[in-house]
C-alpha cells in the first residue's frame, strides 16, 4: 500500500485532520504510528460508539496504524458517569470491548489500556500537574466541552479541569503520534499540540471523526453552520448538541436493540423529504451502511418499493442515493424500511452475542440495571 493509499484511508476517517504534512512524514517515515482514542464507560453503548468506531478503527489499522484503545474510567468518574461508582464504571468498560468484539473491530491490532492503571503510576501525574501548570485557568475550561460541559465556571468543578490535564498528559503517556477522537474533543487535542512541545514532547497529529446526528432534529440550524463555515466554535457547538444522548433513548440505537427497537425509533426520526443536509437517516446510510456492505454481503443498496411506487431502487454509492433522496425520486418511509432491514443485519451478531455468550450476557445484565446519571 503506498504512502497516498494509507492516507486517503485516514482522510476517510478524518472529517477534519490537523497537521497533514506531519501526518505524511510519519507515514513516509516507517516509525512505528500510534493512534489513541479515548472513551467513558456510561451506559449503554449506541451505534456511533459502536459500529462507526469499529469501522474507522479498522481503517486506521489498515493504513498501518496501532491502536491504543483508553478505557477512561477515571475520567469517567471525574466527569460524574454512572454516579463516579469506579466498580461500575469498570463494568460498563469491559462491556463495551465485548460490543466491539462483535461488532466487526479488529482487535488483533488493538490495544485496550485502562486509566485506572496509569493512576497508579507517579510519572502520570507529574505529568498532569505539568500540564496544569502550562496555562491559565480560562484555557482549561474552554476544553470543558469534550466532557459535554457548558462553558461556564459556575457548572465546572475542579475535577472537571483535572480531567483536561488528564486527556492531555494520557497522549503523551501512551506514546500516541495521532489522537483519532470525535470533533467534539478538538480543543483539548489542540492544547496537546500546543503543550506537547512546551514540555519536550512532539505535537500529536489530530484526526477528527464525524460525530453521528442524533435521530431527533437539531437544535441549531445546519444553515447557522453553512453560513460561518470557518467557525469551528459554532461546529463543535452543533456537533456537541446535535449528537446522540443517552439520557434520550429515542435520540440513537443502541447495540442490543431488538428489531422492534430500531424499527420504532426510526421511523420516528426527522427525515424530510429532500432534506440531505440535516438528515440522520442519510447519516446512517453514509457512515455506517454504506461503509459495511462487506459486512453485509451486498454489493448495493436497494430500496424496495411496490411496483405501483416505481419498484425497486438499487443504489450502488451513498453519492446516488443521496442524488435521488434530493430529486424526491426516494421517499423517507420508504428509505427507513431499508434502514431497518440493513441495520437490524448488522446489530444481529452483537446481540446473538450477548445471547450466547455467559460473560457477555452477565455483563449487559448489570450494565442494564445500573441508572445513567447523565
Amino acid at each position: 500500500m503506498t504512502t497516498q493509499d494509507r492516507l486517503d484511508l485516514i482522510n476517510q476517517v478524518g472529517e477534519e485532520i490537523i497537521g497533514g504534512e506531519e501526518l505524511k512524514k510519519l507515514l513516509e517515515s516507517g516509525q512505528e504510528l500510534i493512534a489513541y482514542d479515548g472513551f467513558e464507560p456510561s451506559g449503554q453503548i449506541h451505534i456511533a460508539q459502536g459500529l462507526v468506531r469499529a469501522i474507522n478503527v479498522n481503517k486506521m489499522i489498515k493504513a498501518g496504524v496501532k491502536f491504543r484503545m483508553w478505557v477512561a474510567d477515571w475520567h469517567a468518574m471525574a466527569n460524574n458517569k454512572m454516579g463516579g461508582d469506579l466498580e461500575k464504571i469498570k463494568t460498563v468498560g469491559k462491556y463495551f470491548i465485548e460490543v466491539w468484539r462483535a461488532s466487526g473491530m479488529d482487535l488483533s491490532k488493538v490495544e485496550f489500556l485502562w486509566a485506572s492503571d496509569m493512576a497508579k503510576n507517579p510519572d502520570y501525574w507529574k505529568l498532569v500537574l505539568q500540564v496544569g501548570k502550562s496555562n491559565a485557568l480560562k484555557r482549561f475550561v474552554r476544553t470543558a466541552e469534550m466532557m459535554g460541559r457548558e462553558e461556564s465556571l459556575e457548572k465546572l468543578t475542579g475535577a472537571h479541569i483535572i480531567y483536561s490535564c488528564m486527556q492531555v498528559a494520557d497522549i503523551f503517556m501512551l506514546k500516541a503520534n495521532i489522537t483519532q477522537l470525535g470533533m467534539d474533543q478538538r480543543k483539548v487535542n489542540m492544547l496537546a499540540r500546543e503543550v506537547g512541545p512546551l514540555l519536550g514532547f512532539w505535537k500529536p497529529v489530530v484526526v477528527s471523526h464525524h460525530m453521528l446526528m442524533g435521530l431527533q432534529k437539531s437544535q441549531i440550524p445546519i444553515s447557522n453552520i453553512q453560513t460561518n463555515p470557518n467557525d469551528q466554535n459554532l461546529k463543535i457547538q452543533q456537533t456537541i448538541q446535535r449528537k446522540m444522548s443517552k439520557s434520550n433513548p429515542d435520540s440513537a440505537i443502541f447495540m442490543t436493540d431488538t428489531t422492534e427497537d430500531i424499527q420504532r425509533k426510526i421511523n420516528k426520526a426527522y427525515c424530510l423529504e429532500g432534506d440531505i443536509k440535516e438528515n440522520p437517516i442519510l447519516e446512517y446510510c453514509k457512515y455506517i451502511i454504506f461503509e459495511s456492505f462487506d459486512r453485509l454481503n451486498i454489493t448495493e443498496f436497494v430500496v424496495e418499493r411496490p411496483v405501483k411506487w416505481g419498484g425497486n431502487v438499487t443504489l450502488k454509492s451513498f453519492q446516488d442515493l443521496e442524488t435521488k433522496f434530493a430529486a424526491k425520486e426516494i421517499h423517507p418511509q420508504d428509505l427507513k424500511i431499508a434502514v431497518v432491514k440493513y441495520l437490524d443485519q448488522l446489530l444481529q451478531p452483537v446481540r446473538k452475542h450477548f445471547e450466547e455468550d455467559a460473560e457477555a450476557k452477565k455483563l449487559l445484565e448489570q450494565v442494564k440495571s445500573f441508572q445513567v446519571t447523565r
